[in-house]
């Protein structure tokens, strides 16, 4: 065996192993949970209370419910990073225009038992739209999260969905954030956001920036289009710029969806 066939061999070897250890191990470069421990709902958005919900697999799930004087709620699924905690400056500002707010947590956030996955995290959503009480209810999916808000509204329809920072797929989104990496022959999960928008069977709103890099605007446009979809550009906004969290054309994308939908 010649010197560059053993070469070969051993890069061939090396990359072998890594994609091995990126199959197995890749859920932790999806899933970021905030795990610790959240404050009691009421110590940061007033009026608050914590609630909890099981899932159809056993898990009991903590979250927040913002109480409000419509009969609208707004159910919110978060993205792959924090815990509800970071999405409370959204709570607030809906709360402020009236609309209570069911803040979950997935399993493995937040304090909560499990480890996520794409199948379990439908089911922790599936398991929360249960809490709501309300005649009418909107979804609001937060990257990730709006393929989990989309998944949703096929098995429990809602009178309104909002995606935030929608991906067509998390494979596509994957591929922007690691080009090196064959991502859609690796990938476990799968979050097929463009091939299910278009059977949802209600008003879309479908909200992007501009400069978003992790999730690129095309993406997002993409799902608008398979939605035909109302879509709100939020211009020079990044993935995890303030604005794209309780930002005016955010929450407005969501007020004017509740008036529509009342």
């Amino acid at each position: 065996m010649t010197t560059l066939t053993r070469t070969a061999l051993v890069v061939v070897v090396v990359l072998l192993l890594l994609l091995g250890l990126l199959w197995v191990f890749q859920r932790r470069l999806i899933y970021l949970p905030d795990r610790g421990p959240v404050p009691p709902a009421a110590e940061v958005i007033p009026g608050a209370r914590d609630v909890s919900f099981t899932t159809r697999d056993g898990l009991r799930l903590a979250a927040w419910h913002v109480p409000g004087d419509r009969d609208v709620t707004v159910l919110v699924t978060g993205g792959n990073a924090g815990n509800r905690l970071h999405r409370a400056p959204l709570a607030r500002a809906l709360a402020a225009y009236g609309l209570p707010v069911l803040l979950m947590d997935y399993r493995g956030y937040g304090g909560n038992p499990g480890s996520p996955t794409e199948e379990g995290l439908f089911l922790d959503a599936l398991a929360a739209r249960d809490l709501v009480r309300t005649s009418r209810v909107i979804y609001f999916g937060e990257s990730l999260g709006a393929a989990v808000a989309t998944r949703l509204a096929l098995e429990r329809r809602p009178d309104g969905l909002v995606l935030r920072s929608p991906f067509t797929d998390l494979a596509a989104a994957g591929q922007v954030n690691y080009p090196f990496l064959p991502v859609r022959a690796l990938l476990r999960d799968h979050f097929p956001v463009a091939r299910d928008i278009a059977r949802v069977r209600a008003p879309v709103v479908v909200v992007y920036g501009t400069r978003d890099t992790i999730v690129p605007p095309r993406l997002s446009r993409a799902v608008a289009e398979a939605a035909d979809a109302t879509t709100v550009e939020v211009a020079g906004a990044g993935h995890n710029d303030l604005v794209m969290l309780n930002g005016p054309g955010l929450v407005n994308a969501v007020t004017d969806l509740a008036e529509r939908v009342r």
